[in-house]
């Protein structure tokens, strides 16, 4: 019954945004059926409405016609403004006791509660305002701001779905479309009434010969985006899927402004220029999945933790950015050297952003709840690797890879420095020291973060020798 509340918290905003005093019986037949329902294609499924029931065999190509839409669109009405109140009429509500459908609901209260018809037409509002992402799940934001975006791209999606060159465009994407719409919507390039060749460029779509339709969007893509609007904001959003199996993650606050603080690092160590430049190559690296992250309590900096970065915590591994020197091969034509060569620097570039991805997320753990200095790891990378350069044996480069880097617990660190610390030389010993008298006041969750950033520090200064 959450479509209904936000359904509501919309219209509110529409009408002090168009200075309307519309009810949701005005906005459901004057706006939202007309371009939701009345024409060949759908925005959004109708469900076991009448909308949708009998059954329209869209893959099939069938559409109605202007007369058989309006005969679908009154019976709906028709049931709404009747006492019927199930979740063929009504979007998120428990489905039919009098047709003993009710075994398949779930979480339903047992309290006798009155809807009125508004109601009813409010949680279809509210269900075409739902933010499909990937892993199956949807997201309810109750903020007006977000809403009102939403609401600007159905008229985009409407276009592109009576575009007679865009005949192959799936409808009934409705939520897929409200995020990519509202990443694009937040960015810093968007414009207010984009073609499809721009959106094209956004990997918004997926085309072939057969079909166009809209790609499901990665919640962390649209989450740095707010951030960048709603960098002082917790927003509370309501997560679920509905399908053959109802299900909820319940209501889960967003945390943009900790989006903010990684960005916000990644510009200091790397540059403004980079941070603007690579911005959709290391924002694609973050983020766990939609169900990992609600089961945080919060959406904000550690479910936005890079993928692949967690089996440097849990396995002795060290990351590896040697590049082997591009030689010509025997026999090899110049084309296919070529090719070589933009391969391996494309994985050059690939190995830098996952790099500056990592750093940048454990920073921004590290330094969540306190100053501290940015490039301190950076210094103490610099000191081991002066330290294992100074020997010829391999003794030095297993004290710091095998035990210092591959520590579990602050003891076992320290007990690697009280080992390190008796060969160092003495340009180097104020270093460890100051490093010892840090890792002893670190709490154990700011080791685990501090200890897998030297990793790739260290792994980076080595790549540099």
């Amino acid at each position: 019954m959450i479509a209904a509340t936000i359904g509501r918290t919309f219209l509110n905003a529409w009408n002090e945004k168009y200075q309307k005093e519309y009810s949701a019986k005005e906005f459901f037949e004057n706006d939202f059926i007309p371009i939701f329902f009345d024409h060949p294609k759908y925005l959004m499924t109708g469900g076991n409405s009448p909308l949708e029931n009998p059954k329209i065999q869209w893959k099939k190509g069938k559409t109605l016609s202007a007369e058989e839409r309006k005969d679908r669109i009154e019976k709906t009405l028709d049931k709404i403004n009747s006492n019927s109140c199930d979740a063929s009429i009504a979007l998120g509500f428990p489905a039919s006791e009098e047709n003993e459908f009710a075994t398949t609901s779930g979480l339903v209260t047992d309290i006798e509660l009155q809807h009125s018809p508004e109601d009813k037409m409010l949680s279809w509002i509210g269900g075409g305002l739902g933010i499909g992402v990937a892993g199956g799940y949807s997201i309810f934001f109750d903020h007006p701001g977000i809403l009102l975006t939403l609401y600007d791209g159905w008229k985009v999606y409407r276009r592109f779905l009576n575009d007679p060159t865009l005949d192959k465009m799936r409808g009934n994407q409705i939520n897929t479309w409200n995020g990519q719409w509202l990443n694009y919507a937040y960015s810093s390039d968007s414009e207010e009434n984009p073609d499809f060749g721009y959106l094209l460029n956004y990997d918004i779509f997926t085309q072939n010969e057969k079909l166009i339709e809209v790609n499901t969007i990665f919640w962390a893509k649209f989450y740095f985006n707010l951030s960048e609007k709603l960098n002082d904001e917790t927003v509370t959003a309501y997560v679920y899927s509905l399908g053959q199996t109802n299900k909820t993650l319940g209501f889960i606050p967003f945390r943009f402004y900790q989006g903010r603080s990684i960005l916000n690092i990644y510009k200091i160590l790397f540059g403004e220029n980079d941070a603007l430049k690579q911005k959709k190559d290391y924002e694609s690296l973050f983020g766990i999945h939609i169900k990992r992250a609600c089961e945080l309590g919060a959406v904000g900096l550690q479910a936005l933790e890079p993928n692949g970065l967690r089996e440097y915590f849990d396995k002795a591994k060290m990351p590896d950015y040697s590049t082997k020197k591009m030689i010509s091969k025997k026999g090899e034509s110049s084309e296919a050297f070529e090719e070589r060569r933009n391969k391996s620097n494309q994985k050059e570039y690939e190995n830098l952003i996952s790099f500056r991805t990592y750093k940048t997320w454990l920073l921004a753990m590290i330094t969540k709840n306190k100053q501290e200095d940015l490039h301190y790891s950076e210094e103490v990378a610099i000191a081991l690797k002066k330290f294992r350069a100074d020997a010829k044996k391999r003794d030095r480069a297993n004290l710091i890879e095998k035990e210092l880097l591959q520590a579990k617990t602050k003891k076992q660190f320290l007990d690697g420095l009280a080992s390190l610390i008796k060969d160092v030389e003495p340009e180097l010993f104020e270093t460890i020291k100051v490093l010892r008298d840090k890792v002893h006041l670190m709490n154990a969750e700011d080791f685990g973060y501090f200890v897998v950033l030297l990793k790739f520090d260290y792994a980076y200064q080595e790549k540099k020798s």
